[in-house]
Order: C-alpha cells, then sequence, then structure tokens
C-alpha cells in the first residue's frame, strides 16, 4: 500500500492503523485506560519541561498518537504515543501537514492490554531502522521503561533508575519513578 492509498483510508471508523514498509497494519482503536493516559501525560510533560529549557530553535514534544512518515517508499506511517522530534524534523512541515515527515529523536510507546509482542517488535525494529535514536517501551502495570537504542541490547528501567536523553537530548533526565507518580 503506499502512503496515499494509506491517507484514503477512515480515520473514524473505530480502527488503529499503521503502514510498515507498504504494509497495512489494523486492530481495533486502543480503549485508553487512566493508567495509559497518566504516563503519556506524565511522559510529555517531563520531556516539555525539557524542551523549553533548550535554545532556540528547539524541537518539539508530540503526544496522542503524534503522526510521523518514517520512510516515503515503501512506505511507514505510525502514530506514536509520544515523541520528541528535532528543529529539523519539525521544519519539514508546514501548518498545512497533518504529520511530522521523518524520524523523531524518542519515540515512546505506552503498552496497552491489546497490544500484541509481534506489533511492538515490528515498531521498534521500523523505529531503529528509519534512525530513531531512543525507543521507550513503557509497561505501566509493571511501572518499566525498557529503553532500546541501535545497534545496543535493550535495557530494562525500574524504580529510581535515570532514563537520559543520551548525546541526542542533551541533559535530559529523569527517573522512572516520575514517569508513576501520583
Amino acid at each position: 500500500m503506499t502512503l496515499e492509498e494509506f491517507f484514503a483510508l477512515p480515520d473514524d471508523d473505530g480502527m488503529e492503523r499503521i503502514l510498515i514498509r507498504g504494509r497495512l497494519l489494523e486492530k481495533p482503536a486502543t480503549k485508553r485506560n487512566r493508567w495509559n493516559s497518566s504516563c503519556e501525560a506524565a511522559i510529555a510533560r517531563l520531556i516539555g519541561n525539557w524542551v523549553v529549557s533548550q535554545p532556540k530553535p528547539r524541537g518539539k514534544v508530540f503526544s496522542g498518537e503524534a503522526g510521523f512518515i518514517l520512510r516515503g517508499t515503501p512506505g511507514t506511517s505510525v502514530g506514536i504515543d509520544v515523541a520528541y522530534a528535532s528543529h529539523e524534523i519539525v521544519s519539514r512541515s508546514d501548518t498545512t501537514t497533518r504529520m511530522i515527515d521523518g524520524p523523531p529523536v524518542l519515540a515512546v510507546e505506552i503498552l496497552s492490554p491489546n497490544d500484541s509482542q509481534e506489533e511492538i517488535i515490528t515498531k521498534v525494529s521500523e523505529y531503529l531502522d528509519v534512525g530513531v535514536a531512543l525507543v521507550w517501551i513503557v509497561e505501566p502495570m509493571f511501572q518499566t521503561v525498557t529503553v532500546y537504542r541501535p545497534n545496543e541490547r535493550p535495557t530494562l528501567f525500574s524504580g529510581s533508575d535515570v532514563l537520559t536523553g543520551t548525546d541526542q537530548m542533551p541533559g535530559f533526565q529523569i527517573t522512572v519513578n516520575q514517569i508513576f507518580e501520583d
């Protein structure tokens, strides 16, 4: 399927769709729960606090299944729960574009009960393949974050473990507990 065909699909039919290398993956839309919503809000706020402390021009934080076009042919377009995109990527899109054209620096996926392991592995692999520097898989029920980086083994973080932005988000650091605080 091409990006054009993908974008022509209806948005409001109760289906959640992503396009990975021209292959359409769809499932019933995720019913958000308070734990996922709380994690998403906290992560967006924590990254946003760091973003506003950066000199201009600076990148931007997105949340709520923000649409990203990760590759053109074969097409990959996904919705990401929370993402941080560099100024260079954000500036590629004008106000008439509904999706961000290019990979974010950080992609955060918050697990839902209906997420399959195959779907998560597919997304993480595609994110790393197109140049996403950091991928976080957040597990709300166990209050953990698994961090994926290109050419490295995944690392599991919990409790007071510190998540950093490494070289791509200099100075960014939070503890896993901050994501799950009430």
